[in-house]
């Protein structure tokens, strides 16, 4: 079947060849009875593909019914899927038909799958088996004959060795894999998208269509979309309602993108202006004080320890000098330096107690706190992103805002 036309009939927008593969697979598989499980990032647009695996099977004229797995309380998700009986708890008024028994002879979409209950999995698991079920409260075995497409953003592995997911189950539903891939790693495909979305918005809210400038369909492409389609149009439509100027630059759309996601996927790749992303000249100036007094203490700590082990400075009497100004700011010779001897080393006893004074000014500090208050604000207080943009470690942030009692 020619996948262009599927695309058409279901309004999917893309060339990617991972998108095009997922729906051959779909149209493939469809005029079996094989179970399906799809997997992909939330907002991928996973609920298409089962949309297609019924339409193109011979269960097409058949129930479809598709059940977020995720928003159904635990304690009533037996009695969603399988049914229940007059009375068989509180509330139960009346005898109630079970998704499973609805959509007998069609097809059933269990998206986020892998939130189901263990006991629920073990009544999944046995209706996929022998299409057999049991109505809550009840005890006589009934049938169905059901296809099953399922979905889930789930790593199954970690889930299944956490002990969150049955393996036998998660065999059971992969009996044909479909892997979704995130709009990210659609690339060609992120201006298609956002022109459909862009043209629906301009005709629904009756204004004219957006244009975006060079600099912006590169910001755009670049963008890691940590919400994948579900943000593209999102935030198409909010540009569309918000914006007079129709045609928008990168400026006007880094406003509307988030410059962090939720588990660093969503940095905003392209350059923007130095305002909104770089730190200004005086704060580029407290970095570098801030990384050259680093410096100072970590080398008097060295060779104060060295001194302090009696080691030899095969060196030019050069070197004198330098000890003295790095443990001296005026110069005075370090305690317990020789004078060179006739081979040109300086030795330093062990008995050398080196005096060494860390000179931090009031100011320098207020500086590094300004400086370090300012990077945790910036990345709402995510240390990791805060510690790269300081250049220093995490452990060295983390005793720093210790030491500056920083909320």
């Amino acid at each position: 079947m020619d996948i262009r036309a599927v695309k058409q009939r279901f309004e999917i927008i893309g060339n990617s060849a991972m998108l095009n593969r997922a729906l051959d697979i779909a149209v493939q598989v469809a005029p079996t009875n094989m179970s399906v499980l799809i997997n992909g990032e939330s907002g991928t647009g996973k609920e298409n593909i089962p949309k297609i695996i019924h339409a193109y099977s011979a269960r097409k004229h058949a129930p479809y019914i598709a059940v977020n797995c995720g928003a159904i309380p635990e304690g009533t998700i037996d009695s969603e899927l399988f049914g229940h009986e007059k009375g068989s708890f509180t509330g139960a008024t009346e005898a109630r038909k079970g998704y499973f028994e609805e959509a007998n002879g069609g097809t059933i979409f269990l998206d986020e799958v892998a939130e189901l209950p263990l006991q629920t999995q073990v009544r999944l698991l046995r209706v996929l088996e022998t299409g057999e079920y049991i109505r809550v409260g009840s005890s006589k075995v009934q049938k169905t004959n059901v296809r099953v497409v399922a979905a889930t953003n789930v790593d199954f592995s970690e889930a299944i060795r956490k002990g969150k997911f049955r393996e036998d189950l998660y065999y059971r539903l992969n009996q044909v894999p479909v892997f979704l891939p995130p709009l990210r790693e659609r690339k060609e495909d992120i201006a298609l998208l956002f022109a459909k979305f862009t043209t629906d918005f301009a005709e629904r809210y009756k204004m004219p269509v957006l244009e975006l400038a060079a600099d912006a369909k590169e910001m755009l492409v670049n963008y890691s979309w940590p919400g994948n389609i579900r943000q593209l149009k999102n935030i198409t439509e909010q540009i569309n309602v918000l914006e007079q100027d129709r045609l928008i630059t990168a400026q006007k759309l880094a406003y509307y993108l988030p410059h962090e996601d939720f588990g660093n996927r969503g940095m905003v790749i392209t350059g923007s202006t130095s305002s909104q992303n770089n730190f200004s000249e005086r704060e580029i100036l407290y970095k570098v004080l801030f990384d050259m007094k680093n410096d100072l203490n970590d080398l008097k700590k060295l060779v104060g320890g060295l001194m302090q082990s009696g080691v030899d400075f095969a060196h030019d009497a050069g070197n004198a000098e330098l000890i003295q100004r790095v443990f001296s700011s005026d110069n005075q010779p370090v305690v317990g330096a020789h004078n060179t001897n006739s081979t040109g080393v300086i030795r330093l006893p062990q008995t050398a107690e080196p005096v060494i004074e860390i000179e931090e000014t009031l100011s320098l500090q207020n500086s590094e706190r300004e400086l370090i208050e300012k990077a945790l604000k910036k990345h709402r207080n995510k240390r990791k992103y805060a510690a790269e943009e300081l250049g220093i470690s995490e452990r060295t942030l983390y005793r720093k805002i210790k030491e500056y009692n920083l909320s």
